[in-house]
């Protein structure tokens, strides 16, 4: 075991939700009806794309082999399924169900800033990427609560 594996351990489990949060919004745009968000959720796919990519740049950096696949879980799976039967019930349900993904991924990050082990450069690395993920997180809460409101 190398002092870098357990910082290469942590980014790839990092890469993999990303790409899964990735996919989930690929599957929203397709989905969805609703322009403003099939736009919206393009956007997030194509950034969270460019979040994997630097995760992974980081293994490289550390000498490690970088996941390129999401976590293919059953809990994935099952958000995908969800997220489908949510489309059918409108921009609400659609919504709902991206903000709880964005839950999810928000927690890995938070997680992952409280390992005392990390290196300082990965760390700093989790710290950036997190920025736009509390980001995205936050804007999906906003658009969740607006349509609520609206309702």
């Amino acid at each position: 075991m190398t002092s870098n594996d357990h910082d290469v351990r942590m980014l790839n489990r990092l890469v993999e939700v990303t790409i899964d949060s990735m996919l989930g919004y690929a599957e929203a745009a397709k989905e969805t009806q609703n322009a403003q968000f099939k736009e919206l959720f393009d956007q997030r796919s194509t950034e969270r794309q460019r979040v994997a990519s630097r995760l992974q740049e980081q293994v490289r950096q550390l000498g490690g082999t970088p996941a390129d696949e999401g976590s293919l879980a059953a809990s994935v799976h099952r958000v995908f399924v969800d997220l489908r039967a949510a489309l059918s019930k409108g921009d609400q349900a659609v919504v709902d169900e991206v903000e709880r993904g964005e839950d999810h991924i928000k927690s890995k990050y938070e997680e992952a800033l409280k390992d005392e082990s990390l290196s300082t450069p990965t760390r700093q690395v989790i710290q950036d990427t997190y920025q736009l993920v509390l980001r995205d997180h936050d804007q999906m809460r906003d658009i969740k609560h607006g349509l609520q409101r609206s309702a």
